[in-house]
């Protein structure tokens, strides 16, 4: 009996299926519902010839790769990112996308992603959700802040925005409109404030269960969020091979290449995780205000480009040493990132 490999081309309303032989030679292919059920009864008559089953990473890729592990089929989780379009088909459907799955797991080149632990996803889906939240509550504060602005001619401390209250915030206007919406913004911020904190409260009640988190908080400019948001996304840190690998993964490093000291285009810049991007730019920041060493490096390298720059830098600096706190279980150590302190 033949191995078979198959490929699986997710969609949000349907399945299309291509199952093919360890010779190229198509076996198989159906189109099915987003159930379970429909996708496991097509598999079913090859279930002990099949060595894998690559599913395509889209949004919706959980319910379906979770349900066939659970099933205990050999799972892959095909990554499109990693892909180069095939050529030579002029016409090219849902089938060929499936069975084009498959031909790359058949001659083992098929990029793949990370299959997440199903227990601990739901927890840095929160997390996400958090940042979500956060963004809309700062987007809120700005546009206070703007309409002040335009009304008074006046610059509005952000410390004093947090502490207004519905009526204090319509006393700043006279107009019913601008009272209004005062009014409506500052009750949205407080209401943003208390979710954001009811989904740290649940957050920071798993922190003490993963191993890694304790290290990462010792790292300048990380606390308890951005060390359980950098710890969530990571998930398992050796599935990076070194520090050059996750830095690039966490977009902190130039999306570029060169030949001969001459740039010759661009990678995609967009590869990798948004999330810890932001984590470890938002580490940097925290880091150049409050840690000493992290201040002057930032500085020098400011001086020479500029602070965006050195900003950047710096959160790449960041996230090679989180790989090395988190890879090896130790904690943070100024003089391995920075050198020994030199003395004036």
């Amino acid at each position: 009996m033949k191995k078979v490999v198959a490929g699986i081309d997710l969609h949000s309303n349907n399945v299309v299926i291509g199952i093919m032989d360890m010779d190229g030679k198509r076996v198989a292919n159906q189109k099915v519902s987003c159930e379970l059920k429909e996708v496991a009864k097509v598999l079913a008559p090859y279930e002990k010839r099949l060595e894998q089953i690559a599913v395509e990473s889209t949004y919706n890729w959980y319910w379906l790769v979770d349900g066939l592990r659970a099933l205990k089929y050999p799972v892959v989780l095909a990554n499109p990112a990693g892909m180069q379009q095939y050529n030579g088909i002029k016409h090219a459907d849902d089938t060929n996308d499936a069975f084009f799955l498959a031909e790359l797991l058949r001659l083992n080149i098929l990029p793949t992603g990370h299959i997440y632990d199903p227990e601990l996803r739901p927890v840095r889906d929160l997390l996400r959700r958090r940042l979500m939240l956060v963004h809309h509550r700062t987007a809120l504060m700005l546009s206070f802040k703007s309409l002040y602005t335009r009304t008074t001619g006046q610059e509005l401390a952000l410390g004093k925005l947090k502490d207004l209250e519905v009526q204090e915030a319509q006393e700043l206007y006279e107009h019913p409109a601008n009272q209004l919406i005062a009014g409506m913004q500052v009750k949205h911020i407080e209401q943003l404030t208390e979710s954001i904190e009811k989904i740290e409260k649940v957050v920071l009640s798993c922190a003490r269960e993963l191993p890694c988190y304790s290290k990462l908080t010792t790292l300048p400019g990380v606390g308890r969020i951005l060390g359980m948001t950098i710890t969530m996304e990571v998930g398992e840190v050796k599935r990076f091979a070194g520090q050059g690998n996750f830095a690039s993964y966490c977009r902190t490093v130039e999306a570029k290449r060169t030949s001969n000291r001459k740039k010759k285009g661009e990678n995609n810049s967009k590869c990798g995780n948004k999330y810890l991007a932001w984590a470890f730019v938002e580490a940097a920041n925290f880091a150049r205000r409050y840690d000493e060493q992290c201040r002057r490096w930032h500085d020098r390298k400011a001086a020479k480009t500029s602070k965006v720059m050195a900003t950047k830098a710096l959160a790449c600096k960041l996230a090679k040493a989180a790989w090395y706190l988190m890879a090896g279980e130790v904690g943070y150590d100024a003089k391995r990132m920075f050198g020994p302190a030199t003395t004036k």
